[in-house]
């Protein structure tokens, strides 16, 4: 596959990655039939999003990987992962201390005034404590600390295998470890040892037989999470994993039109989006309690509404505050 089909798949991925990231965050209290439809795009469908984003990150890290570009790698991420981290739990923090403080915005919160101090300052920015979506990059932070170790493992075909055989036994088994998500290294893990082992294969031009393995994959994904039963991790672990990688496998990059300039903004969406929804959503079952029709025509149409809010306040921010643009954006 040609570079730049590469890179245009890629921003297609996730930029439906970051919808279906926006639903899982949208599930409001319809009833009835919205309800089914919400469990459906947002508890399952939407479940499959930061696996996904987790898969993309571990073979973009590793694609071309060698110790000689361990120090770029490590550069580059710390432009687009921890600063970003840092800078946006610092937002949500005053987010919360300013809107903890005003009558209308507190009662939306359901929040005492927030403190504002030292401890719960640094709380915030190091433990995403006021922006819970972000527990996703503070796991690929400590998978990116952990490059050397991984690398050194996987990029031995045999003992990199067992590695990430290693890991999903541990995750399906329900194993914790502090700190570190389990079913993140194995997502992070599996990609990684694809993008040094099996570039050919996962960038390869679309074929009839690789789409039809990728329709085989997403079918087992999906017949893995029905017959699913109560404390089974795998089945779970093995839907989320399955889908996304699928997915990749059925969609032909040769096929995609190019992506829009405002499908590059989902690091953005994905950042924004979440005291965004919270506030609407709050505000229209404020307005309009438990109306199932209401509720769910929200529910389906808040993706809509954060890519427009993304996109007209990120051109903004582009083209006045270009550099502040590109710490919020992730550098992208």
């Amino acid at each position: 596959m040609r570079e730049d089909l590469f890179h245009n798949k890629i921003t297609w991925f996730t930029f439906i990655f970051s919808i279906l990231v926006v639903w899982v965050h949208s599930v409001n209290t319809a009833a009835g039939g919205g309800a089914v439809l919400e469990n459906f795009l947002g508890d399952t469908i939407g479940q499959i999003a930061v696996p996904g984003f987790f898969m993309m990150s571990g073979y973009l890290f590793y694609r071309n990987f060698s110790w000689e570009k361990l120090g770029g790698k490590w550069g580059s991420r710390i432009r687009g992962i921890l600063v970003p981290f840092l800078l946006w739990n610092g937002l949500y923090y005053m987010g919360y201390v300013l809107g903890s403080r005003l009558p209308f915005v507190r009662g939306i919160m359901e929040k005492g005034p927030v403190p504002f101090d030292w401890h719960t300052a640094g709380a915030a920015l190091l433990h995403y404590t006021y922006n819970p979506v972000f527990w996703y990059l503070y796991q690929l932070i400590l998978l990116v600390s952990l490059a050397p170790a991984l690398y050194g493992i996987l990029k031995n075909k045999i003992p990199g295998l067992a590695a990430v055989g290693t890991a999903f036994f541990l995750a399906q088994r329900g194993v914790i470890i502090p700190h570190l998500n389990l079913d993140a290294l194995f997502y992070y893990s599996l990609a990684a040892y694809g993008g040094i082992h099996g570039r050919s294969l996962v960038e390869g031009e679309g074929t009839v037989k690789k789409a039809a393995a990728g329709m085989g994959l997403m079918a087992f994904g999906a017949a893995a999470y029905m017959a699913r039963w109560p404390g089974v991790i795998s089945a779970t672990v093995c839907f989320r994993t399955a889908v996304p990688v699928g997915l990749w496998f059925f969609t032909d990059g040769r096929q995609l039109p190019e992506a829009r300039w405002w499908m590059k903004y989902n690091f953005y969406i994905y950042a924004v989006h979440y005291g965004l929804v919270r506030v609407i959503s709050k505000t229209a079952a404020a307005a309009f309690g438990d109306r199932e029709l209401v509720m769910t025509v929200l529910f389906l149409a808040i993706p809509a509404v954060m890519v427009w809010i993304a996109a007209g306040t990120g051109k903004w921010l582009r083209q006045r505050v270009p550099v502040l643009w590109s710490v919020l954006n992730g550098g992208r």
